[in-house]
C-alpha cells in the first residue's frame, strides 16, 4: 500500500483525466502524507519491518513531491502588500470580514462573489484604507494607491451568458515607481457528480486566462483569484507557464472551517511573491490570502 502511494505521487501525471480523475487526485496530493502516517503507525504496532521500510520510501516521495509547495525562501523586503478573498455572496459579516481583510494592512485587496449590495458595503467599511476602487461583474480591486485603466476580462467558459461576468484587470499606480497591472478573477467551481470530476467549465476558464496572460505585456502583473483548483493541478499549468508559484506556505483556504485545500491564489509574473500566508476565518466559507510582493526595481 505505501508503495502504491509512493507510485501514485510520482506518477500522478501520468493518469488520464477521465472524469477528471487526474485532476481530483492532485487536488489532495498533499493528504497523501496521512495514509503514509497511518500505514506507519501500523508498521509500528506491527513490527513490520518491510513495510516501515516501505512507508519510509514512500515518504522520501512525499517530501521530493510535496515539499516545493511548503519550502520557504528568502524573502526581500515587499514594495506590495496584497490580500485575495473570496468574500461570498452570502456574507453577512462585512463589519468582520473587513476588520480581517485589514489586519495585515495591505496595498492592494482583490475580492470575488461581490454582490451589488457587497459591493457597496465593502466600500463605504474600505473607503478609509484602500480609498481606489474598481469593479466588474462580481470581482473588484481596492487600492491604497490610484487605479487607471479598468477594463473587463472575459473568462466566459463554453456555454456561460453575458451575465457570467468574473474578470477584471487595472493598473495600479504605486509610488514604488513600478506600476503594477492587477487581475481579479473567479473561476468556475467543479463538482462532483456520477459522470465524474466536473471540471470542463472551469478548465476552459483557465486556459482563457493564460491566453489573455500571455497577451499582456505589462511589465509586472498580479494575479488575485478564486482559480478553484491547486498548484498541483494539471488543469492549473497553462496559467503557472505566465505567472509565477508562490512558495512559503501549502495555506489552505477551503473550506474556512477546517480548510484542506488550496484554491485561492495571488500569481505574479514582473514581480515576485516572495510569502503567502492565509488569514483568519470572515463571513465567508473560504479563508483570505495574503501575498508580499517584491516589484520590480527602476
Amino acid at each position: 500500500m505505501a508503495l502504491a502511494t509512493g507510485l501514485l505521487m510520482i506518477l500522478h501525471g501520468a493518469l488520464p483525466d477521465v472524469g477528471g480523475l487526474g485532476s481530483l487526485v492532485e487536488t489532495f496530493l498533499p493528504w497523501c502524507c496521512l495514509v503514509l502516517l497511518v500505514l506507519g503507525v501500523l508498521a509500528v504496532r506491527r513490527r513490520a519491518g518491510g513495510a516501515g521500510l516501505a512507508v519510509l520510501f514512500a515518504s522520501g516521495i512525499w517530501l521530493w513531491v510535496c515539499w516545493p509547495f511548503s519550502a520557504a525562501t528568502p524573502a526581500p523586503r515587499p514594495n506590495l502588500v496584497v490580500v485575495h478573498h473570496n468574500v461570498a455572496d452570502t456574507n453577512t459579516d462585512v463589519a468582520g470580514t473587513v476588520a480581517v481583510l485589514l489586519e495585515p494592512e495591505p496595498d492592494v485587496v482583490t475580492l470575488v462573489e461581490v454582490t451589488p449590495q457587497l459591493d457597496e458595503e465593502l466600500t463605504e467599511a474600505l473607503a478609509a484604507a484602500l480609498p481606489y476602487r474598481a469593479v466588474q461583474g462580481t470581482v473588484g480591486v481596492w487600492s491604497r494607491f490610484p487605479l487607471v485603466g479598468a477594463e473587463p476580462v472575459d473568462l466566459r467558459p463554453p456555454g456561460g451568458d453575458a451575465s457570467w461576468d468574473r474578470g477584471l484587470r487595472v493598473v495600479v499606480d504605486t509610488v514604488e515607481g513600478a506600476d503594477v497591472r492587477v487581475y481579479a478573477v473567479h473561476s468556475p467551481s467543479v463538482r462532483l457528480g456520477a459522470q465524474g470530476f466536473g471540471s470542463d467549465a472551469r478548465d476552459a476558464s483557465l486556459r482563457r486566462l493564460a491566453d489573455v496572460l500571455a497577451e499582456d505585456t505589462s511589465t509586472a502583473i498580479v494575479v488575485g483569484g478564486d482559480l478553484n483548483t491547486t498548484l498541483a493541478d494539471r488543469a492549473l499549468d497553462p496559467v503557472l507557464e505566465q505567472v509565477a508559484t508562490p512558495r512559503g506556505s501549502f495555506g489552505f483556504t477551503f473550506p474556512a472551517t477546517l480548510p484542506v485545500v488550496r484554491i485561492d491564489h495571488v500569481l505574479a509574473r514582473g514581480a515576485e511573491v516572495t510569502r503567502v500566508a492565509t488569514l483568519g476565518r470572515t463571513g465567508s466559507d473560504h479563508r483570505p490570502v495574503l501575498a508580499e510582493v517584491a516589484l520590480p526595481s527602476d
